[in-house]
């Protein structure tokens, strides 16, 4: 395997990481069992890595950071937004 296509393999892998967790939180309408930290850290840790794409003219890297970027912010979002309405309902024990 050529150091490019490692590249764009872990690009593409962390580039779709977050799909199943917006679409399963989606569906479920709930985000009780999501930290709020991790999709947070994880938006502030792409953006950082798409702004030093962006510093060094790596289009690789800026485009692989995009999508997750998207994802983990909607997830965010999708926490405090479901995040008040889990409050109400009741606990699973």
């Amino acid at each position: 395997m050529t150091a490019t296509t490692i590249g764009l393999v872990a690009g593409t892998l962390t580039s779709v990481a977050a799909i199943p967790q917006v679409i399963k939180t989606l569906q479920t309408r709930h985000a009780r069992d999501i930290s709020i930290w991790q999709p947070l850290l994880l938006s502030f840790g792409v953006a950082l890595w798409m702004v030093y794409g962006i510093l060094i003219n790596d289009l690789p890297l800026i485009l692989a950071n995009i999508t997750p970027l998207i994802c983990n912010i909607v997830l965010t979002g999708l926490k405090i937004y479901y995040g008040r309405e889990d409050q109400h309902s009741p606990q699973p024990l």
